[in-house]
């Protein structure tokens, strides 16, 4: 489908120590089952390797992400009558962004979560947290401490598992008789018609689309009752999914339909992935002019935030520092560090104020108005704002 060339881990940034040592890269290769139609990278690097102890993602930085997070636990509650004897978990809860709004509502609930920096963040607000990987033998453990799920979520994380059938065998054997599961995920659908190819880096293995999952799901004991279409990042859907024997809800016409639909626009063919090449490079290519104009007409190019999409971009573009000076955000786990592969320094977003830089490129796109709206003050010196996806735009 695309080959993007090499590049680090995107969430491994680089402290003043290590810039004086060598990084690891790996090829950046994205490939098509064209027996399952499931989109995956080429594999060279393991989960330990890319979900270490200090990874630096933590999802409450975003108040949009909190908001999203906010309004699902209260449909939730309301659709599968959720009260004080349900239990409810979440795989891969992160900094607990989603929990925390479960344990509000006093319905027992259990976080897992491997990495170890945002599961110290989870506990701190008071949820228990399994440090683990999620699959086949965790839930079998859970399920003999009696901790099976009426509800099991997983938000952005079935797309960073690399034995996906393991892991959702998992959710099998966790969901009580009656239990739901819902997954969240980028839809492949957007990325291909988008063109958002700075959403692949090593971290997700695995670019899903609507038929891709519901096969996944059926060959592992589960089935699909529901799907809903989101606007979080970039375009997303929400699977909804119960045991197979289950048969609690009904299926909904919004499966059949979209099913159909990705059918139509050619998923399940070669032709739909061919000129996704041609159109990242497209995108590099103009991104690369921009950065290189404004340094020969000495204007301050800066980014905001330190995103692992932002890192496939200037990876994949080849900018450094001497092109973007640096990018400013507001997890101050990731501030005072470098970006991989470019080495771009990350600095809090006083940074801005205090260089006032001409141009800002937002590199988490799909916070755009959120950003903006936090950045106004470029305005003061005329600085303006750039996206470069799905094609450059400059924001006056």
């Amino acid at each position: 489908m695309v080959d993007l060339g090499t590049a680090p881990p995107s969430n491994s940034y680089l402290t003043e120590d290590l810039l004086h040592r060598p990084e690891k890269w790996f090829p950046l290769r994205v490939l098509v089952c064209t027996s399952c139609w499931l989109v995956q990278t080429e594999d060279f690097a393991g989960r330990d390797e890319l979900f270490t102890s200090e990874y630096a993602y933590f999802s409450s930085f975003s108040t949009t992400w909190l908001q999203h997070a906010e309004q699902y636990v209260a449909g939730m509650v309301e659709r599968f009558g959720l009260n004080e004897k349900s239990h409810v978990v979440e795989v891969a809860a992160n900094d607990g962004y989603l929990l925390q709004y479960v344990q509000q509502r006093n319905i027992p609930c259990t976080g897992i979560e491997p990495t170890h920096s945002t599961a110290v963040a989870a506990r701190e607000k008071g949820i228990e947290i399994v440090e683990d990987f999620f699959g086949i033998e965790m839930a079998e453990k859970l399920t003999g401490q009696e901790k099976q799920a009426d509800l099991i979520t997983a938000n952005n994380v079935l797309a960073h598992v690399p034995e996906i059938n393991d892991f959702v065998s998992g959710f099998t054997l966790l969901l009580k008789p009656s239990g739901v599961a819902t997954f969240e995920f980028p839809h492949l659908l957007n990325l291909v018609d988008n063109n958002q190819f700075d959403t692949i880096y090593h971290e997700h293995y695995s670019y899903l689309s609507f038929t891709a999952v519901v096969t996944i799901l059926e060959e592992n004991g589960l089935a699909v009752f529901d799907v809903e279409e989101l606007q979080t990042h970039g375009g997303s859907l929400r699977v909804f999914a119960q045991k197979q024997e289950s048969g609690q809800h009904n299926m909904t016409v919004r499966v059949p339909q979209l099913l159909d639909r990705e059918l139509q626009a050619g998923i399940c063919s070669n032709t739909y992935y061919r000129d996704f090449q041609s159109r990242a490079e497209k995108v590099k290519n103009a991104f690369l002019e921009f950065v290189l104009e404004a340094r020969c007409q000495e204007k301050k190019v800066a980014a905001y935030g330190a995103a692992a999409k932002g890192n496939t971009l200037l990876n994949f573009a080849g900018v450094r520092s001497d092109l973007l000076i640096f990018a400013a955000d507001r997890n101050p786990s990731k501030q005072n560090k470098y970006l991989p592969g470019s080495r771009i320094p990350i600095l809090s977003e006083q940074a801005i104020r205090e260089y006032r830089p001409d141009y800002v490129v937002i590199f988490p796109w799909n916070l755009k108005e959120e950003i903006v709206s936090q950045l106004q003050y470029i305005k003061e010196w005329k600085g303006k704002f750039v996206t470069a996806i799905p094609a450059l735009e400059i924001h006056g």
